[in-house]
């Protein structure tokens, strides 16, 4: 079942929302606002996530508090990477979940956290064992990013690219579980207290055999997408469908994001919509969809 909506991922990220045509995130927290609003409208209940931040700025927490956003939301979102991608040292973690406890004054989920295997398959092992650790009983959510490495055919969805070295090639690396299907070493430190983030792409081949992973692993909480950009292609509801009532055993976090290229401001995922309005009807549509009323 579906237990709580995120509305959008890393919106303070250039790889997933343009700030450079939307500079004070005004069209963001207009669409946000807005979707809130819808969401409440239909399914009143149903507690409503901002998207997790990316890097963790309390700044931004300010500015979406002047711009009405965090009187829109039940929770704020963070995502963290220190071993990767974040110029912070993992000790750090709680000292990060708690400034943005203290600014935001909600309920702060981890919605993102992992470490890539790139380097070495005990790096991972390390991190994560060392990871809970440091986060656990700290908050009320805690989602490992991620169950699957990104198959190499495939591109990542990042402002990092080839030409940036392992900052692009780390994405391919996030999963306890190897492309090719087999399992990494973290595997057995993984703790399903922890919830498990997996992406996955549209008509996603993955599907089954994640879910099959997912319940060995004895995961209950699950956070993954519904791609608003994903929703206009032909068939989309058949997908969307099929990977709903494959999730159906785990409480799900539904992350509703990515523009659709004939809604934006620009014909690309991280644009601002043309209208606000839409997005609201996008998250509607959603939860009429797959949440009982």
């Amino acid at each position: 079942m579906i237990e709580a909506i995120k509305i959008w991922n890393e919106p303070n990220n250039l790889s997933h929302w343009d700030f450079e045509l939307d500079p004070e995130w005004k069209d963001f927290s207009e669409m946000t606002i807005l979707g809130a609003r819808e969401i409440r409208k239909v399914r009143p209940h149903m507690p409503i996530v901002l998207g997790g931040m990316s890097p963790i700025d309390p700044a931004f927490v300010h500015r979406m508090q002047r711009q009405g956003v965090l009187d829109a939301v039940d929770i704020v979102a963070i995502h963290g990477f220190p071993l990767d991608w974040n110029h912070w040292r993992l000790e750090e973690w709680p000292e990060k979940l708690e400034g943005i406890q203290k600014v935001s004054g909600k309920p702060v989920w981890i919605t993102e956290v992992g470490v890539s295997s790139f380097g070495a398959d005990e790096v991972q092992t390390f991190g994560l064992k060392k990871t809970f650790e440091l986060l656990a009983g700290k908050s009320e959510r805690i989602f490992w990013y991620s169950l699957l490495d990104l198959p190499p055919a495939w591109g990542a969805t990042t402002r990092h690219k080839e030409n940036e070295g392992s900052s692009y090639y780390r994405h391919f690396y996030m999963g306890l579980i190897r492309h090719d299907g087999t399992p990494k070493p973290a595997v057995e430190v993984f703790d399903p207290e922890m919830g498990i983030c997996q992406w996955f792409h549209y008509e996603d081949p993955r599907l089954d055999f994640a879910v099959d992973w997912l319940k060995r692993l004895g995961v209950k909480k699950l956070r993954t997408g519904i791609s608003w950009a994903d929703w206009h292609r032909p068939n989309a509801l058949d997908w969307f469908d099929r990977q709903m009532q494959a999730l159906a055993d785990f409480d799900l976090t539904i992350t509703l994001c990515f523009t659709p290229p004939s809604r934006g401001k620009r014909p690309d995922h991280t644009s601002p919509p043309l209208e606000a309005s839409d997005f609201a009807g996008f998250a509607r549509a959603v939860l009429e969809r797959y949440v009982p009323n």
